[in-house]
């Protein structure tokens, strides 16, 4: 989930930022990677459905609501981009007015993935420690502590990446040569 939601859509997040090439290209890889990270979203889910408790025994957290609100805006989303990308027939007005609503919602699903992860963190680490298998002080809490702020450092970087205006190099005119 974490590569999916995380790491893949914060790439793909980041390719009209970073791919050379034409607008096509990079709307091509953007909505493959978006498609990549939806399908290891899916595929986490469905692993963890296919347990010994069933289907209703796994929506009893905040994290899991949120995974499953997360992977219904991540695929709505990627959906309406699939066929806004694939359908040429729409007015140019309309998928300018659109634009700002699918930056907005792709930028809010993946702060979303990022906070569902963080609750994940949070979760499996309460439950080990309340079942006193790990203590407040140990490695593995280092390392679920560090993991944390790592994706919360990510989702800045991504998110600044992702809203910050574009730097335009001014193209210098030749100068004219005078006699």
């Amino acid at each position: 989930m974490v590569i999916g939601f995380i790491i893949i859509s914060g790439e793909a997040i980041l390719v009209h930022r970073w791919l050379p090439g034409s607008r096509n290209l990079k709307k091509s890889v953007h909505l493959c990677l978006q498609g990549l990270a939806l399908a290891c979203g899916i595929f986490g889910i469905w692993t963890k459905f296919h347990g010994i408790d069933g289907v209703v025994a796994n929506f009893y957290s905040l994290h899991s609501w949120m995974g499953l609100i997360c992977v219904s805006l991540f695929g709505a989303q990627w959906m309406m981009g699939f066929l806004s990308f694939w359908h040429r027939a729409e007015v140019r007005m309309t998928r300018v007015r659109v634009l700002p609503w699918h930056i907005f919602l792709g930028l809010y699903t993946y702060g979303l993935a990022v906070a569902t992860a963080e609750t994940g963190l949070l979760e499996k680490l309460t439950f080990l420690q309340t079942r006193r298998n790990v203590y407040k002080s140990c490695p593995e809490s280092m390392v679920v502590n560090s993991l944390g702020l790592g994706l919360a450092l990510l989702s800045g970087f991504v998110i600044f990446a992702a809203v910050s205006p574009k730097s335009h190099v001014p193209v210098n005119k030749p100068k004219c040569l005078s006699s």
